[in-house]
């Protein structure tokens, strides 16, 4: 099995949370392979740019996913493992990369993107970092 590391973002404005729609009409948060010579953070913003347009910060880790799945390509399973990123968007601006193989994307609500999002995993992920989200929110105003 090929293991591949991974980093994205979750990435929110406001309350509202930012997902694609990928050509197999999945609803998934933007995420891509670390390369070598490259940090995890570097990537999860670099991949919010190049699949979203969006320009994000980053707060805090959101935490961490995998996933296996049989690569046609490469003839051989692949495990996917995911380092995650809690990011908020400096406005409410993006651009849907279609050439990446993207069909749709935007800002959901909280709620709404729970029903969206494709795998439980991810929906998981979108609730802690909603959670963390509101924590720092609240730790900042505090201050």
């Amino acid at each position: 099995m090929l293991f591949r590391s991974c980093a994205g973002g979750v990435v929110f404005h406001g309350d509202d949370v930012f997902l694609l729609q990928n050509e197999k009409d999945e609803w998934v948060l933007p995420k891509g392979a670390i390369r070598e010579g490259f940090l995890s953070a570097e990537v999860a913003l670099r991949r919010i740019q190049e699949e979203a347009g969006i320009e994000a910060e980053i707060i805090t880790t959101a935490g961490e996913t995998s996933y296996e799945f049989y690569s046609i390509t490469r003839k051989a399973p692949v495990c996917n493992e995911i380092t995650w990123y809690l990011m908020t968007a400096k406005d409410g601006e993006y651009a849907v990369n279609k050439r990446e193989g993207f069909k749709d994307g935007g800002y959901f609500g909280f709620e709404e993107a729970l029903k969206l999002i494709t795998y439980s995993q991810d929906k998981a992920l979108v609730s802690i970092a909603y959670k963390k989200l509101k924590q720092a929110l609240t730790q900042k105003t505090k201050h």
